[in-house]
């Protein structure tokens, strides 16, 4: 089956921040966050269970711009990251919103454990906030709150590790149970903040600041990108063996006038059974990777503007990707007609790596 790609119907009317597809193996379902204000669900389905250019089902509006979504313990719980400072619990059915935690600052993200039934925010104000929302919804329970050494630029879970990148080039690993445990304990303080050891603490091997960073299905390891045209991909097995393994390598730039010209790489996400992975970057480029043979699969076509976030559904027979202006440009108006959501539907090789199984 050959690829094709579609446009999805009534986007964001500013930048794009995030979009995540539901982890339920049949949905067609996704989520856009975007500084508009709004969190938007999407289903690829139409009401006759066509897939062409999707349908708005519900939008939800929130006090300030969301910096990133994903859903919960199933694809009707949503909970929300932004600038109003809070973490939010969207009930889908109801349309309700419940404020899980509030940080004193801008919160950047926001990620669910479904193996441990955890709920994690990532602030600006240099905190992590651990919650477990089955136990809030039975009478309400406060978040453990783990302090950072530096600002997180973006956090990504495997199914065992929350793994946590910062500023100053620092990186934590946590181990997810761990944490669990910790909310189990969460009446150790008043203010709730809990000093933990991460399983591992290391340095980014990107010199520049992170922009994204996205785990291995395989929960072996992770790719992390960085605002200098560079992804690096390193696995969390600490041996010597493994370690040695790690590399980084260029990517999303174009010459102009015999000028190398560096955009930031804004957004990875792995295919969920192949293994290999897609970039998007301030160039307008979409790239899928073979992480483990060291290669291009293939490069797509220019869009017409920055690619914001990317992401495969569950079974990874789509590829959203949304895209609004970075300003890289220089430009800071977005215009009407300028934010907009691509799906590919791929071929059933077309991110198959080099190694893949048949």
């Amino acid at each position: 089956m050959a690829s094709h790609q579609f446009t999805i119907a009534s986007p964001p009317t500013d930048a794009i921040s995030a979009l995540k597809f539901s982890p339920d193996p049949d949905s067609t379902r996704f989520i856009v966050s975007s500084w508009d204000k709004n969190i938007y669900l999407y289903d690829l389905r139409d009401e006759n269970g066509n897939v062409g250019e999707g349908k708005l089902l519900q939008k939800f509006e929130h006090r300030a711009p969301v910096l990133d979504i994903c859903f919960g313990a199933n694809e009707d719980e949503i909970y929300t990251a932004g600038l109003d400072w809070d973490v939010r619990k969207i009930d889908v059915a109801s349309s309700t919103q419940t404020v899980m935690s509030s940080h004193d600052a801008g919160v950047r993200s926001v990620v669910y454990s479904r193996e441990h039934s955890l709920l994690i925010s990532a602030s600006w104000d240099s905190t992590l906030h651990v919650h477990r929302p089955d136990a809030d919804s039975n009478g309400g329970s406060v978040p453990a709150v783990i302090p950072l050494p530096h600002k997180p630029f973006s956090i990504a879970l495997t199914p065992t590790k929350l793994v946590v990148a910062m500023a100053s080039r620092a990186l934590h690993i946590y181990d997810l149970k761990a944490l669990a445990l910790l909310t189990d304990q969460s009446e150790a303080t008043v203010e709730n903040k809990v000093e933990i050891e991460p399983w591992q603490r290391r340095e980014s091997s990107l010199k520049f600041m992170t922009r994204s960073i996205a785990c291995m299905p395989d929960d072996a390891g992770y790719a992390s990108s960085s605002i200098e045209g560079r992804v690096a991909v390193e696995w969390f097995d600490p041996s010597a063996e493994s370690q040695a393994r790690k590399y980084a390598f260029k990517c999303h730039r174009q010459t102009a006038d015999d000028v190398d010209v560096v955009y930031p790489v804004n957004a990875l996400s792995f295919h969920p059974i192949y293994g290999t992975f897609a970039s998007g970057g301030g160039d307008g480029v979409v790239a899928l990777w073979d992480g483990i043979a060291k290669r291009r699969i293939r490069q797509y076509q220019k869009y017409p503007a920055s690619i914001a976030a990317l992401a495969f559904n569950s079974n990874g027979k789509y590829l959203a990707i949304a895209v609004s202006p970075g300003f890289e440009d220089g430009k800071e108006d977005i215009s009407e007609g300028m934010v907009k959501i691509y799906v590919r539907e791929l071929g059933e090789t077309e991110a198959r790596g080099k190694g893949a199984k048949q």
